[in-house]
């Protein structure tokens, strides 16, 4: 299982803590590979973009206006997270859904 996000981020701390196999990729180095940010992105559509993030905010309307994948792409942190992986399965975030799916809730 695969834990894709940020490791000063609290949300996937909770999600790490909760589920003890998981391992942490840290979406800014070495990164999400292009085919799971790719298959994310047809599951979770734009969802996968975080637009209330403070690197949301500093964006200019041009740069906002970029197709979603290039924009996680150029700014790793704009993707919301966790992005948890576990075989072929898929959960975004850590809400109560999330944690049912995972069967932690």
């Amino acid at each position: 299982m695969i834990l894709y996000g940020l490791k000063n981020c609290d949300t996937c701390r909770k999600a790490l803590k909760a589920l003890p196999n998981a391992e942490l990729v840290d979406v800014r180095d070495p990164g999400v590979p292009a085919a799971v940010l790719a298959t994310a992105f047809d599951t979770f559509g734009d969802k996968l973009l975080n637009t209330r993030s403070t690197t949301w905010r500093g964006l200019s309307e041009t740069e906002r206006a970029d197709a979603p994948l290039a924009l996680i792409s150029a700014h790793p942190a704009l993707m919301k997270r966790p992005l948890i992986v576990d075989g072929d399965t898929m959960v975004l975030g850590w809400d109560a859904a999330a944690q049912q799916k995972m069967g932690v809730a």
